[in-house]
């Protein structure tokens, strides 16, 4: 909570705005696998009707920013900005390790896919509670990380695909799990299994 309130007071002095988000309510590191427990096993549903239009994303945040520029600063460090946009910084993308200086080497991941998402119960949502998703600060949500991991991880679930640097396996694991059960998404059974076994090779120590 600290770091995300330093960067909503530093974004605050660049001129930008941070996009209001309802406040979660705090994560420890005993109930990620009661909240997994919680979470509905079911078959991934269709894809008909998807479309990334669907999920309204980046919203504005200021004059010519926007949440990528928000989750860019946020997870970035040495940040230059020109107004509210940023051009310049220091990134290490989590998912392998790879570290960025120019901001348009950087892609915005959705933890939970859109499409995942689309699959597991938002097709059901009206397209503004989308874009809540798709736009969401609060959970752990977005990150910056580096092109070649996301696009390798497009739509997949960790069944299929998991960050190549497995020391982030505890807290991918963790952050799905938070996301997809404050939205109230479902998993495949391949999905909570995967899930399950990641967070069993975590020590409490290194669980968020």
């Amino acid at each position: 909570m600290a770091a995300a309130l330093a960067a909503a007071i530093a974004l605050g002095a660049a001129g930008c705005v941070p996009v209001d988000e309802p406040e979660a309510a705090p994560s420890s590191a005993g109930n990620v696998s009661q909240q997994l427990g919680e979470l509905t096993v079911a078959s991934a549903g269709s894809m008909k009707g998807y479309s990334r239009a669907r999920f309204p994303h980046w919203r504005d945040t200021g004059k010519n920013c926007d949440v990528r520029d928000t989750v860019l600063q946020r997870d970035g460090e040495s940040i230059k900005l020109s107004g509210c946009n940023v051009v310049g910084g220091h990134w290490e993308s989590a998912y392998d390790g790879r570290v960025f200086t120019d901001p348009s080497d950087v892609d915005i991941d959705h933890v939970v896919p859109l499409a995942n998402a689309w699959r597991s119960g938002a097709d059901e949502w009206d397209d503004s509670k989308r874009g809540d998703f798709a736009n969401d600060l609060t959970r752990p949500q977005l990150i910056a990380v580096s092109l070649t991991s996301n696009r390798a991880k497009g739509d997949q679930d960790p069944s299929r695909w998991k960050p190549a640097n497995r020391s982030y396996w505890c807290q991918y694991a963790a952050d799905w799990v938070t996301v997809k059960h404050y939205w109230r998404l479902t998993v495949t059974s391949a999905e909570k299994t995967a899930l399950t076994d990641m967070l069993e090779g975590c020590t409490w120590a290194n669980k968020p």
